[in-house]
């Protein structure tokens, strides 16, 4: 996968989440680039967040492919997720 295609990927969060802050940590180190949705900056994200995916939960991952829409919520597998697929060694 390209590494600066993320189109279709947006992640709901707030920022004192420490879930959040450990997946945001992440993809600053995969040098990627992905929308981020404060919910409790903008309403209109958390009712987006409820009516997508089904609850409030963050760190959530919407990820939209081949005209489907997936919501991965628990900052370990949106972690996983982006690591496999943007194939880098993170150092630990």
């Amino acid at each position: 996968m390209d590494r600066n295609n993320t189109q279709g990927l947006v992640l709901f969060e707030y920022f004192t989440c420490p879930f959040c802050f450990m997946t945001r940590r992440v993809i600053k180190q995969l040098g990627i680039d992905i929308e981020r949705r404060d919910i409790l900056k903008n309403s209109d994200f958390r009712q987006e967040l409820i009516k997508g995916g089904g609850k409030s939960q963050v760190p959530c991952l919407r990820i939209e492919e081949n005209n489907q829409v997936t919501w991965l919520y628990e900052s370990a597998e949106i972690i996983g997720f982006l690591k496999s697929r943007f194939a880098v060694e993170v150092p630990q």
